[in-house]
Parts: C-alpha cells; structure tokens; sequence
C-alpha cells in the first residue's frame, strides 16, 4: 500500500475514531484542525493547553501517527516529565499504526526496533535516531536529533512549585534547541501548575520575555466565556459541581480553566469551618462496635503527628491532629493538641511527647496515627510503637515522609474542604492556636507559626489504614465498617 498523503488530519482523527466505536467530540475535532492547518502551513512553534481530562494527548498520539502516515522518514521525539508518561504516548501511537488503515505501509517487514518507548516504522532510508522515542526531561538527549519534539506534560507540580525547580526546568527545555533540527517543529501541550508557568502569555516580574514567546497557541478552558461545558457530554453540569467542589476553586480554575491563580491571593478563613460541639461515643451493636458523633455514624479517621523537641514555647511546636469523616464525606476536626514536654522531668522529651500521643489515640478510638519522619521525627515511629505496646493501646503507627513543599500540602487540604464548607470543628479546635495560624498564614511568605496548619493538612491528605488482624483486642474494638474506604484522593478528572 502507498503512503495516504492527501488524508486531512481531522479525516485520520474520524476514521481512528469510527473503527473504534467512539465519537469524536467537538473540542478534539477543533485540535485537530488546528494541528492539521499548522503542519501544512509550515508552522514549527506550538502549543496547545487543554482542560484536564480534555483527551489532548489522545488527540496529539493521533498527530503523531499521522505525520509518520505521511513522512515515514520523520524522528518524533517525545519529552514529558517523567519517563512513564512518555512512553505511554510512545506505546499509544505504537497501537494506532498497528491499526489504522492508513498506517499498515508503516508496518516494518521483519519486526525491526519495535519497544514500548522507542520504534522504527518501514522507511526508504537508513537513520540512527527511531522514529520515535520517548524520553523524561531528566533524560539525557545530547547526541538525538528529532524533526519534531513533543513537549508533554513537561511541567507538573513536583518540578515547579519553586522558583529554583523552575529554573532548571527551563534550562533542561532549552537543550531541545540543540536537538530540533533546522525547521523542525516543536509542540508543548499541557496546563500550567503555577502563575510563573513557562506557558504565560504576559511577562512576570523578573524575566525578559515569556518562556514560549512567538508560539502559536490554542487554548481551551473547560468552560466557554458563555459558562457552557466544552465536552457536554463528559463533563456535565452536575460532574463540574461536584469536581469544583472536591478539588477547590483554586485548583479548578487553575487545571480546568488555564487560570493559575497568584499565591498571595491564597487564605484560609476559620469562618468557612463549621463548629460542632458533639463529642465520640462507642456504640456496641449486632457483635461488633460502632463510633458515633452525635447522631452520625463514623466511617474513617486519621490522625497526624508533626513531631518537634525545641523547648516548650520555643521553634516549631509538636502537634497532633484528629479528623474522622462520615459516609457523606464530611471530614470531622476533633482534636488539635500542641503537645509540650518538661525539660525537668526524669524522663526524655521524646518518650513524654509519644505518651501523649498514645493517650490520645486511646481516648479518640483511632486506629491509626501517621507521623512525619522527616529529620528528628526518624526514630520516633518505633518508640511510639513501643509506648502503644506499653499502655495497650490498639492503634497502628504509619510512617510518612513528606515530599511536597509545606504551602502546598496546606492549600490541597483545606482549599477544597473550606470552599465546600466539608470541613467541621471541634468547639475545642477553636480555643487553639491552629485559628490564629489561619487567620495570619499566606501562600507566598514564611508565617510566623504554621505547625498546627501543617499537622492537620497531614491529617487531611492520610488515607486511613486498615488494621490488620494481629490481636484480639483490635478485632474487638475496631469500629470501622467492613467496606473498605478510601480517603485523600488524587485529582484525577
């Protein structure tokens, strides 16, 4: 079979989607005209930002299999922030030349270089670069050479919620420019993860020009300036609701309308939790128990512990955090502790905060407590284990190191709880400091006292451990329902 050359790429989006039983939505068919239009008219500089969720990487695999379709002597060369996120693209395209009917001239005739993250089509000549090959943008690309770079991705929130993240992140991108061959065509998708995202449109404070300055750009936000969904038939009226509501506004105008919102305009209003005055009750009903608050019936809880040894009154303040959440989702603030030790007592710092901490969890059912093992808080899991043996105590210890920069593990805790009004406290949690700590914290500056933010933000983000069978004491006292729950989910639209 000869190469399709007169096939549109809209044509090759429809067929793709046809033999697949699937529809082709609006917003896809859009990308593919604009994607279509620009190869043909030689135009190398590209991006493309989409909603998340919007299909733009299904959509831009398609590109790519359509490029080869026409120039099987193409070497496509995929970037993304991770290796895995590229070679998935890698492997999608791979299917998509394997199946489309105006790939099978691409097929090679004897298996050939045909991996996961790397493949070879059928060509006339003889090159030492695949047709394409995926790559994360840790990778080493010296030596590559592509006709076409595919920027996937690139920025997420692990290599971008610092100013020095982002600085080396820009100059890894800047070696595409050795990589690119003359006239080559270069096209980043993705959707921005701070206001000083290298795919602004207007010039920050501090830098020259933005990053991708010159670049033709298609950009579209989930909703239209009329408010009308874009994808009616995926994202409906009530979905947005609910996902408004479950990842904040924030992050939604952030992900879903390409509108990353300034760090400083970030607060955190005491007033948007709800106080109660309920306190725990353990019901045993039908051989097993149940933990009430008031009238609800609880499904969940977790528990936090951010350590620290400074003296009582002094540097950064040892917290505790209790939150239980019902079948509805409300999440439940029922303790806040800032625990102090006696520098005079016979007994060290440490084993004096655990016993506290052990205290707790018995007074408040818990069946678990994660502590943060960063730095001094390394050995204190063990220990804290051992003074829950001590006071029999039937509450499991989960270690955690925190990876996220402290502002933003605080802003994906309490924005979306707070703006939902999901968030309940106990009339003891407003007697605390964690209310000043609210009123006076900002995104962008070191607030004086941020412990207890940070304490009950790790509450909020566990996932409540399952118990495991290891004593009777347990299997007769755990009030959790059977099902199991799973709280503290990624967005994943």
């Amino acid at each position: 079979m000869t190469a399709p050359t007169e096939l549109r790429f809209p044509e090759f989006v429809w067929i793709w989607n046809r033999l697949n039983a699937a529809t082709t939505p609006a917003h896809h068919l859009r990308i593919a005209r604009w994607l279509g239009l620009a190869w043909e008219r030689g135009e190398t500089r590209l991006l493309l930002m989409c909603f998340r969720g919007a299909g733009k990487s299904t959509v831009v695999g398609l590109y790519c299999a359509w490029l080869l379709s026409r120039r099987p002597d193409l070497r496509l060369l995929v970037l993304s922030a991770e290796q895995g996120l590229a070679t998935r693209m890698v492997r999608n395209v791979r299917q998509i030349i394997r199946r489309h009917p105006f790939c099978r001239h691409l097929l090679p005739r004897h298996g050939g270089e045909w991996a996961a993250d790397r493949f070879t089509v059928r060509r006339s000549g003889v090159s030492r670069d695949p047709s394409m090959v995926a790559r994360g943008i840790e990778a080493n690309i010296t030596g590559s050479r592509a006709d076409v770079v595919i920027c996937d991705d690139v920025e997420v929130p692990g290599n971008s919620d610092t100013a020095t993240k982002r600085a080396d992140l820009r100059e890894r991108l800047a070696e595409i420019a050795f990589v690119l061959v003359p006239g080559g065509q270069m096209l980043f998708i993705g959707t921005p993860h701070t206001t000083d995202t290298i795919y602004a449109t207007e010039q920050r404070p501090g830098r020259d020009t933005p990053f991708l300055a010159g670049f033709r750009r298609l950009v579209i936000p989930l909703l239209d300036s009329d408010g009308s969904s874009v994808w009616p038939e995926r994202f409906t009226p009530e979905r947005i609701a609910e996902l408004r509501a479950r990842v904040g506004p924030r992050a939604f105008a952030a992900q879903m309308q390409l509108e990353p919102q300034p760090p400083e305009d970030a607060r955190l209003d005491p007033a948007a939790m709800v106080p109660y005055e309920d306190e725990l009750t353990l019901h045993a009903a039908n051989h097993g128990f149940r933990l009430l608050l008031g009238g609800r019936t609880l499904v969940a809880a977790s528990a936090f512990w951010d350590p620290a040894f400074g003296a009582p009154g002094r540097g950064d303040a040892s917290v505790f955090a209790a939150l239980f959440t019902d079948a509805e989702g409300t999440r439940y603030l029922h303790r806040v502790a800032y625990l102090t030790h006696d520098p005079r007592a016979g007994t060290d710092a440490a084993t004096q905060l655990c016993r506290q901490v052990a205290r707790l969890a018995q007074e408040l059912h818990l069946p678990s407590v994660t502590v943060e093992n960063n730095g001094l808080g390394r050995f204190l899991p063990g220990l804290l284990r051992a003074e829950m043996a001590r006071a029999r105590v039937a509450c499991s210890v989960v270690e955690r190191a925190s990876t996220r920069s402290k502002t933003e593990r605080i802003l994906a805790a309490f924005e979306p709880l707070l703006a939902a009004r999901r968030l309940w406290a106990h009339q003891s949690v407003f007697a605390t400091r964690l209310i000043e700590e609210m009123r006076e914290w900002r995104a962008e500056a070191r607030a004086a006292a941020d412990d207890g933010l940070d304490a009950v933000a790790g509450a909020i983000l566990a996932e409540p451990a399952r118990l495991a069978r290891i004593a009777q004491v347990i299997r007769e006292t755990d009030w959790r329902p059977t099902e199991s729950f799973r709280g503290g989910e990624d967005f994943t639209p």
